[in-house]
């Protein structure tokens, strides 16, 4: 947008921080209530964690949706019907790309333009610092709310490995881009999750040996059951209402029928039932550690001049490790009280969205789901627009449907067992939170 002389009290206006997915549907769903919205973006287009050209993004050359179309695209804009189960990183972008344009967003996007610092003004109201990523001087405005949009896949988690690597490069997969930087190498790749799972499928097809190291067994789901995307397959069996016992019981006997029993490859055996971790989603890992071209390993306990120490005492020697260890949430612009983040960085929110001691702060797309992330992040961003629009019509009527909300126990919105790790810090069904969110959405609906 043209840059316009400074406001200094931006009023009943939202300030929305960053323009990826789940800032442009906050932008949508803010202005659909009649809301004013300045959203910053500190690169230059939209796009978030999807736009490879960011410096931030995590994608690769190669990377695909590990869920399928369907359960993926925004509930009022769907794909084309003539995309693949699993677009590419490239359609993506150029399907939010298309959802900008077709709701107008852009003219209320400040791109190359960065959130230095949000401070609550004592009233409900928050002053905002913002910088111009080339530089130059700040300005301060002041919003009526604020809804962080920032994402939490671009922050590497490094994992803390003793001694020093001497045989070749060590980096993050955030840093790896294109299989050119494999070919020919003997590559470790470290984590378990779906990213080192991609990585390592990829790097048995060009590098010359490849080693998987994880800290634990994981229930390694296919694409495809019964012809049919699994995620599709398991959203159906999940609105059952199938006790959790019946749903884990289906999902041994389903991977018992596709990817079969992985320990006889070396796999780890899983230390925790079905649906406690992230899903992995990979038809392919198996096929390679079957043709050898991936061998299994366990966690890394310290790296020693040229070679690499396993659990256990075996050494390797590889040229390339790449570290698929995660991401973890940052929100420097923020101090962490009011998110109520913990000593590890964890934030306290209620539905991981509504700041518990401000209601006029919350985070859109803070989320790990075991489906899409989009159809989630805009019923969010409904729910947050619904709930500034009670709040700034009828504050009494907000504040008793904040209490009630409030006594609603954690469990009904977010996975009851998990593996205790960052990666399941925001770990919910699809299902359930949904319903969570919806039950929300008829109490601000009975009190307006």
């Amino acid at each position: 947008m043209q840059d316009t002389p400074d406001l200094a009290d931006r009023r009943d206006a939202i300030c929305v921080i960053g323009a990826g997915a789940s800032g442009l549907a906050t932008i949508k769903n803010l202005r659909e209530r009649g809301f004013a919205v300045d959203c910053y973006e500190r690169e230059t287009s939209v796009g978030g964690a999807w736009n490879w050209r960011h410096d931030r993004s995590p994608v690769y050359a190669s990377t695909h949706l590990i869920s399928s179309r369907p359960m993926t695209e925004f509930p009022d804009f769907p794909m084309p019907d003539s995309w693949p189960d699993y677009p590419h990183h490239s359609q993506m972008l150029s399907y939010l790309e298309r959802y900008s344009e077709h709701f107008g967003l852009d003219d209320c996007i400040w791109f190359g333009t960065e959130v230095v610092s949000v401070v609550p003004t004592g009233d409900g109201r928050w002053d905002v610092t913002t910088q111009s990523t080339g530089g130059g001087s700040s300005r301060v405005q002041r919003y009526a709310g604020v809804v962080v949009a920032n994402g939490h896949n671009w922050s590497p988690a490094e994992p803390a490995i003793e001694g020093e690597f001497r045989g070749g490069r060590v980096i993050h997969a955030s840093a790896y881009k294109d299989p050119a930087m494999l070919r020919h190498r003997r590559v470790l790749v470290v984590g378990g999750g779906n990213s080192g799972c991609d990585i390592a499928v990829e790097a048995a097809q060009h590098a010359d040996t490849v080693w998987h190291s994880t800290r634990r067994g994981y229930w390694y789901a296919p694409k495809y059951v019964l012809g049919r995307p699994a995620d599709q397959v398991a959203s159906k069996i999940t609105r059952w209402r199938l006790p959790l016992k019946a749903r884990q019981w289906l999902y041994r006997r389903t991977l018992a029928f596709t990817t079969g029993d992985l320990t006889r490859f070396g796999v780890q055996k899983p230390d925790h039932r079905p649906y406690e971790s992230h899903p992995i989603v990979n038809s392919q890992l198996a096929y390679y550690l079957g043709h050898g071209r991936i061998t299994a390993v366990g966690d890394v306990t310290r790296f020693d001049g040229h070679t690499v120490e396993l659990a256990g005492g075996r050494r390797i020697e590889p040229d390339l490790v790449i570290t698929a260890t995660g991401y973890a949430p940052r929100f420097e612009f923020l101090e962490p009280g009011l998110l109520d983040t913990d000593a590890d960085g964890r934030p306290d929110l209620h539905l991981h969205a509504f700041a518990r001691k401000h209601p006029t702060l919350a985070v859109v797309g803070l989320l790990q789901p075991d489906a899409g992330l989009l159809p989630l992040a805009h019923w969010q961003s409904v729910a947050v627009a619904r709930w500034l629009r009670l709040r700034a019509t009828d504050p009494a009527r907000a504040t008793a449907v904040q209490q009630k909300e409030s006594a609603r126990p954690v469990r009904s919105w977010s996975r009851r067992r998990v593996v205790p790790s960052r990666r399941h810090w925001f770990e919910v069904d699809h299902v359930a939170y949904l319903r969570a969110v919806e039950a929300l959405l008829r109490e601000m609906e009975a009190a307006a």
